[in-house]
């Protein structure tokens, strides 16, 4: 049996408000204790996003009543919300920008809106970036230029991280994270998973996931789920999303939804990051870094007194094909063989999840 401290994911996406059929704090706070995280860091993306004090507000509220781990919300910038910044900035637990193809309406494009998130956002807090390629390399130039923290999302191909590399070399405060699908899905994939393995980034070549476990624990300093759940019906295109859209009249052929990108991984990463320690690719000293202590000091998050996880790093078992409490039902995963597990997770000295049961509610 192993002893971890409650995990962190810095990147998850629990689709409230706007997005509650595809996951909510109950059930993305219970999916998150299940795969042995007491904290999440969720995004802005959200319907409405959160770019104004008072949707913030509202969000954060929702989920201290009703998340059964803690939750930390970043704040969205918006072109016509640039004014809310300096309000956010007093509690979101960092800045999204979204500078390239995603899912929702926040993708940025002014440059001028841009700079100026980086001149309202305070030195003392990261500004996370969904950036890649050439809009990454932007990215890089205006924190050196503004000397601001940015952390890179979910950072996907060789060229990227050996970027991010060299702008650590010369003392730009750049950090990044990298996800487990990056990890352990290449583009290879893709076919055999159809819609399910279709996320932001998308999967890359075997060349760029071998870079991304080379750098790993030095220029990468984060794992995180990138946990985006979408459910089945969306997944599976337009068919399936009229039998759930129930109208007056039919849907139009306009009307299509396009099939949106994003994962579940709340419940698959910890154990993923496991096999890989079993498989040695990973020291589990490295792990507890990655998954730990360097998200609580690059986002500057509280202590979580009497608080850990237990593993059994021997069991082995196939990773089913509905996780246990996400509520979208699914997972990319399905049926990997799969070593170590979470047996047991106990939250400010109370037995929150044992043995796929979760033991606590905001009642109790």
């Amino acid at each position: 049996m192993l002893i971890l401290p409650g995990l962190i994911d810095a990147h998850v996406h629990l689709r409230v408000p706007g997005g509650e059929h595809k996951e909510d704090f109950i059930s993305g706070s219970s999916a998150a204790l299940a795969g042995g995280f007491t904290t999440l860091l969720a995004m802005p993306n959200t319907n409405p996003p959160l770019v104004t004090v008072e949707n913030w507000r509202n969000t954060q509220s929702q989920a201290e009543a009703q998340a059964l781990c803690d939750v930390h919300h970043f704040a969205g910038g918006s072109e016509a919300h640039l004014d809310q910044l300096p309000e956010l900035a007093k509690n979101a637990v960092g800045l999204k920008l979204y500078l390239d193809a995603t899912f929702g309406p926040l993708r940025l494009q002014d440059p001028a809106a841009i700079e100026k998130c980086l001149e309202l956002w305070p030195a003392s807090k990261p500004i996370c970036l969904h950036a890649e390629l050439d809009s990454l390399r932007a990215g890089i130039e205006l924190a050196e230029r503004h000397q601001k923290h940015i952390h890179v999302c979910h950072v996907a191909r060789k060229e990227e991280v050996e970027m991010i590399a060299k702008a650590q070399d010369r003392g730009i405060n750049v950090t990044a994270e990298v996800t487990a699908h990056h990890l352990f899905l290449t583009e290879g994939d893709t076919q055999r998973l159809g819609p399910y393995g279709d996320m932001r980034p998308r999967l890359q070549s075997q060349q760029d996931q071998d870079a991304l476990w080379q750098h790993l624990g030095t220029t990468i300093e984060v794992i995180a789920s990138d946990h985006a759940p979408h459910a089945k019906f969306e997944k599976e295109g337009f068919e399936s999303q009229k039998a759930f859209l129930i109208a007056e009249k039919p849907l139009e052929e306009e009307q299509k939804r396009p099939i949106p990108p994003g994962i579940p991984g709340l419940e698959s990463t910890l154990p993923l990051m496991l096999t890989a320690v079993a498989e040695n690719r990973l020291s589990l000293e490295t792990l507890i870094k990655l998954l730990h202590d360097n998200p609580k000091r690059l986002f500057n998050l509280p202590e979580q007194p009497e608080t850990w996880v237990e593993v059994d790093e021997t069991a082995k078992y196939i990773f089913p094909d509905h996780p246990l409490y996400t509520k979208c039902g699914w997972s990319p995963f399905a049926g990997l063989r799969m070593t170590g597990s979470v047996s047991r997770v106990v939250l400010r000295g109370k037995e929150v999840y044992k043995n796929g049961i979760i033991n606590y509610s905001k009642e109790n």
